[in-house]
């Protein structure tokens, strides 16, 4: 079932359920109200009769001998007394309350339940309605009794209430009127109340579901969306959602920012499997050469009669050669090793003035030649790995000497991002294009390659500034020359 037909049924079947309890509420309401109304009209109309027939009574000419025995005594009356007594007292109900017994039925009964005849109508209390003991209970009680009968099929609402005067028990009076007027009243609200409900009910169900798949377009397009990523594998695509901030609204946003992250994972992984093969050439291509000089001196020294000892001494001698470069290659790539492992260095509060003071000391050695300043304040302290800051100065200080001319500035300052290290040559310097890959393995920016080394130095310090928690940025100008600014966290000692 889809989630768009369960939200329709679930809409629709809350809407069902209020309907119902409210219509169920209003048919309970209007099924006793219009049945009190009726109560309270018969109460009404037998109070009047009830002072009529106390009225007639003080005043008939012979009291009723049940009226004068004792409580629970059987008392023979003669039936013409009782016709007498139940015709003058009919008579004065009648007087009192015009156009009653039209609608409702009016029986005057005695003390215990029995109809009371009236002289001269043979067809009177010809509609009886015989009290139920709980109700002779209740008269007895002086409360009265209200029940519903049935008679051949039409329901009867009946009022019996005592008639008492100077607390003696003259009869009761019983009054009933027909409910099929107000049972069909009440039937046509029950029937117009269902049919309805069930109306309203199929019109909810065609807006809920329009109004559901309105909502849930969005997701819609999402599931085209990944469909459509699935099929032609092009992570550019995304959600069009042009509706309100909503959860739906949302859920198009993450679902595009989700597409944008992994679109960007996949550059990534594209731009590193790329880097991958441009390495894997790098290395084959700078292997080769010392290996290819390694085995031609090889052949050199197998030739028979073997050359002189001047040229076997020179052999050696390249061969040697060859040997520690292929050795420094190595260990230049075991150090990006570890670095591409995405080891952390352990580091320390350092003082960067006495390591920078030490590089510089070591690079006037190497280049005696050229002009070499440094600015290392003391008391400057950053978190750092010594062995490894040392080395990513002297890789930056041989590039300096290697690739530039005149002055070598090497400055240790303190900044708000932490301790800034910044080597400056006064070299060539390099143009934007050139830039952009002074970090890359085996990049070197000689197209003929004649510069010495193998592209690796600038990859190592940057690993190395990395796994320390610093970085390292490089900037350059044509006829100006290049600058190294390493940043780690400062500290203190």
């Amino acid at each position: 079932m889809s989630i768009r037909l369960r939200l329709t049924l679930i809409y629709t079947a809350i809407l069902v359920l209020t309907l119902a309890l409210f219509g169920g509420a209003l048919y309970v309401s209007q099924d006793r109200r219009t049945l009190s109304i009726v109560e309270q009209d018969l109460r009404d109309t037998s109070g009047k009769m009830i002072v009529a027939w106390t009225r007639f009574h003080a005043t008939a000419p012979r009291a009723l001998p049940w009226s004068l025995a004792r409580p629970g005594d059987r008392v023979a009356v003669a039936p013409e007394d009782i016709g007498r007594y139940g015709a003058g007292a009919w008579q004065a109900l009648r007087l009192t309350v015009q156009g009653a017994e039209a609608r409702d039925v009016v029986v005057l009964l005695d003390p215990e339940g029995n109809p009371m005849p009236r002289a001269g109508d043979s067809d009177a209390a010809t509609v009886f309605f015989p009290i139920s003991d709980n109700g002779m209970r209740a008269i007895a009680a002086g409360r009265g009794s209200v029940e519903i009968t049935d008679d051949d099929g039409v329901r009867w609402l009946t009022l019996s209430r005592p008639v008492v005067l100077n607390d003696t028990d003259i009869g009761i009076l019983q009054i009933a009127r027909p409910l099929a007027d107000r049972d069909r009243a009440i039937h046509a609200l029950r029937v117009t109340l269902t049919t309805e409900i069930a109306l309203v009910s199929i019109l909810a169900f065609g807006a809920g579901w329009a109004l559901s798949g309105a909502a849930l377009r969005p997701i819609q397009r999402i599931t085209e969306t990944a469909e459509q990523i699935g099929e032609t594998q092009d992570l550019s695509a995304r959600v069009e959602h042009r509706g309100p901030n909503d959860e739906v609204g949302k859920l198009a946003k993450t679902f595009n920012g989700m597409l944008a992250r992994l679109d960007a994972a996949y550059q990534q992984i594209e731009h590193a499997l790329q880097v991958q093969r441009d390495f894997v050439a790098d290395v084959s291509h700078e292997l080769r050469t010392p290996l290819t000089t390694i085995r031609g001196n090889l052949a050199l020294l197998q030739r028979t009669p073997a050359p002189p000892d001047a040229v076997s001494a020179d052999i050696i001698g390249d061969l040697a050669e060859e040997s520690a470069r292929l050795s420094r290659m190595v260990t230049d790539l075991l150090a990006l090793a570890r670095a591409d492992a995405g080891q952390q260095l352990p580091v320390q509060p350092l003082s960067i003035g006495d390591i920078a003071a030490d590089v510089c000391r070591q690079t006037r050695v190497l280049a005696p030649d050229r002009v070499i300043t440094c600015e290392c304040p003391e008391g400057i302290a950053a978190a750092a790995n010594p062995d490894a800051l040392k080395q990513t100065l002297l890789i930056l200080m041989d590039n300096a000497i290697t690739h530039g001319q005149g002055e070598i500035r090497l400055e240790v300052v303190e900044s708000d991002a932490g301790v800034t290290i910044r080597v400056q040559d006064s070299g060539p310097g390099m143009d934007e294009a050139l830039q952009d890959r002074i970090f890359d393995r085996f990049y070197r920016g000689d197209a003929s390659r004649s510069t010495p080394g193998f592209g690796l130095g600038l990859s190592i310090a940057k690993s190395l500034v990395e796994a320390q928690g610093g970085t390292i940025v490089g900037t350059s100008e044509v006829g100006v020359g290049s600058t190294f600014t390493v940043t780690l966290p400062a500290t203190e000692i």
